[in-house]
């Protein structure tokens, strides 16, 4: 693995945590590598706003509560968007797509039994495939960029962590209603509803920052 692919993947899983600075050294001594290709990979990674120049060096980007509200805003105002474009110009093609999406969703989130590693990354490709199967039978060049740039990754891996099955099973749901709006050409109906799914997402990590918080809380009132 590039050096690229291995910082991003660890900072997605969680190994790299937020606030954890990131020492050209101790990465170009872990892989292997000279400084130039850690160099590289760091700066592609600051340009996609998962790193954040430090006093010395660079560290992972930590989120607050107003990055995430904002974040999922124009989540929700890009990707409602699109799923209204692609109820309007979808394809039979377009469709089989999302039900195969979905079907596979329906699949690993049954199957999340050890919810160990494996199980979460299979959720999260299945639920981008059919969030970028949306965005493909939308049929605007321009929609993927901008929502990819607002489409966290890291956030979005760790939020599946906090799911439980009710939540998982909740959210195939509205994937549900979502295609069954593009497939019969209600782009208001496809609009809604995906705007709902993005908001409960953020409700979902909000409510567990705030447990983190209050978990904290107790443990240095313990002391």
């Amino acid at each position: 693995m590039d050096a690229y692919n291995y910082i991003k993947e660890a900072i997605i899983h969680g190994k790299f945590e937020p606030g954890m600075r990131l020492a050209e050294e101790t990465l170009a001594k872990e892989l292997n590598l000279s400084r130039t290709p850690i160099r590289e990979a760091i700066k592609q990674l600051e340009a996609e706003g998962l790193v954040v120049p430090l006093k010395r060096g660079v560290g992972v980007r930590n989120f607050t509560k107003e990055d995430i509200k904002e974040i999922y805003d124009l989540r929700s105002l890009l990707e409602s968007y699109a799923a209204g474009q692609a109820a309007i110009n979808r394809t039979e093609e377009d469709l089989i797509e999302l039900q195969t999406a979905n079907e596979l969703y329906d699949k690993v989130i049954h199957d999340n039994s050890l919810r160990d590693l494996t199980s979460i990354q299979a959720i999260v490709h299945t639920n981008s495939r059919f969030h970028e199967a949306i965005v493909s039978s939308a049929k605007n060049k321009h929609l993927y960029f901008h929502i990819s740039k607002v489409v966290v990754v890291p956030m979005v891996f760790r939020s599946f962590y906090w799911y439980t099955d009710f939540q998982l099973q909740q959210s195939l749901e509205v994937h549900k209603i979502i295609f069954e709006a593009i497939k019969n050409k209600e782009p208001e109906r496809a609009r809604i509803a995906m705007h709902e799914h993005i908001f409960q997402g953020r409700d979902n990590v909000l409510k567990h920052l705030d447990d983190i918080k209050i978990s904290h809380l107790f443990k240095e009132e313990a002391k």
